[in-house]
């Protein structure tokens, strides 16, 4: 693994995300300055979302019930989700980039508080949906300041790790918080992430502005390249929806991957950068975190029926067992972000790559349940891995004005793997 730059004291420098905003995006334009965020704050701001995301994996029939749907209809509150945050994330880094960390916090909070205001109080599976993406959001939006304002893969591994053991906690939760309240509450636990926006707010001041021109670029550069971003989220949407409807999913990916690959060529500099998309180190670290983070979701939605089937344990023996595997796979993730430096880019990939094939074997073959929970706590090693150590690649490979969107577009390949996953799960063993 490539070194990453240091933090700058003076709160000016070019590194990959330190101890100010400017140098977590590599780049003067920041509308904000900021002093070294302790790593703790930045945890709580982007963690909850994983409990929150992972919540209805146990209580996907009682939310059906509740609604008046069936289980696989229901499931669309997790494709919701995580198209949201699919789209959102390259979004919310672009305002990160362009407005700086405070615009990003507020944007965020907002649309995570109103996202569950309208979830708890929506009677209607439609509007339901709405609350449910306006969550997410939001939450990418907290996502992206604190990877930002991360800077090293040790920091970035205690919150990718907060990301493995609460997502691991999420299903227990889940079913906990349904069984004593409901399971609008349940997936309302996302607003956790709250009390630490103005605890992280206080380390973020105001900055005079530098867009366009005044950045060094040119006006056309300050503009924001509106159908760029539309094309990208009609893409990612394509692609989220080719598990349940393969050939008008694919014909919308086709196209508007197409359309976008014309758009880079005239605006090389718009929203998706070519600067980024030509970086093989970025390239090769977001295909990873894809393949990865679709293999752990697929697993943590599939494990829990595959072990019913397979074992006939019940419904609380999974969801301790699951939360055993996933916590210890979330720890030991933890521990190799911190000594991934050490190891090396390629080692480190070795590590994943092998470690994660084993964890889908496994899956597919295994009929006891200690040897499919194994498999479950190796998926989220590998994804909570790879979470932690390529965003920091993928960041550092880029030129500094774009390590902001490259942050966002690495993600974006991450939470596309938390959108297919479940579908995958859906079509392969909840349906």
């Amino acid at each position: 693994m490539s070194t990453t730059a240091r933090p700058d004291p003076r709160g000016t420098g070019t590194g990959t995300g330190t101890g100010t905003s400017t140098a977590a995006t590599g780049t003067g334009t920041s509308a904000d300055r900021t002093r070294r965020v302790p790593v703790l704050w930045l945890a709580l701001l982007a963690t909850p979302v994983a409990a929150g995301a992972n919540a209805p994996v146990l209580i996907l029939d009682d939310m059906g019930r509740s609604l008046g749907v069936g289980t696989a209809t229901a499931a669309w509150l997790v494709t919701a989700f995580a198209w949201a945050m699919t789209v959102g994330m390259p979004l919310m880094a672009t305002l990160l980039r362009r407005r700086g960390a405070r615009a990003a916090l507020r944007v965020g909070a907002g649309l995570v508080l109103g996202g569950t205001v309208v979830l708890v109080a929506s009677p209607w599976l439609p509007l339901t949906l709405v609350g449910r993406a306006a969550q997410a959001a939001g939450a990418a939006g907290l996502i992206a300041v604190a990877m930002s304002l991360a800077g090293d893969a040790r920091r970035m591994g205690v919150i990718s790790a907060g990301f493995g053991m609460l997502g691991a906690s999420g299903p227990l939760l889940g079913e906990r918080i349904t069984e004593a309240v409901s399971w609008r509450a349940a997936l309302a636990v996302s607003m956790v992430a709250l009390l630490a926006v103005p605890a992280v707010g206080r380390h973020i001041t105001k900055a005079p502005p530098a867009e366009g021109s005044a950045a060094g670029g040119s006006p056309a550069e300050g503009r924001f390249d509106t159908r760029g971003a539309v094309l990208l989220a009609t893409l990612a949407t394509g692609l989220i929806l080719l598990p349940t409807y393969p050939l008008p999913a694919i014909g919308v990916a086709v196209c508007a991957a197409v359309l976008l690959a014309l758009h880079i060529r005239r605006r090389p500099d718009g929203f998706v950068p070519s600067a980024v998309l030509r970086t093989p180190v970025f390239r090769t670290a977001a295909l990873l975190a894809l393949t990865l983070s679709t293999s752990y979701f697929v697993l943590l939605f599939s494990v829990p029926r595959l072990i019913a089937r397979r074992a006939d344990w019940s419904t609380g023996a999974v969801a301790t067992g699951q939360l055993v595997a996933l916590l210890t796979g979330s720890a030991l993730a933890l521990g190799f972000a911190a000594i991934s430096a050490r190891l090396g880019r390629v080692r480190v990939r070795a590590v994943l790559l092998t470690v994660g094939t084993l964890a889908a074997t496994t899956a597919a073959w295994a009929h006891s349940a200690p040897a499919l929970l194994a498999a479950a706590g190796a998926a989220v090693f590998c994804a909570t891995g790879a979470n932690a150590t390529q965003s920091m690649d993928a960041a550092s490979a880029v030129p500094p004005t774009h390590r902001p969107t490259a942050i966002g577009l690495f993600t974006l390949g991450y939470q596309l793997g938390g959108a297919l996953g479940p579908a995958l799960a859906t079509l392969l063993v909840l349906s």
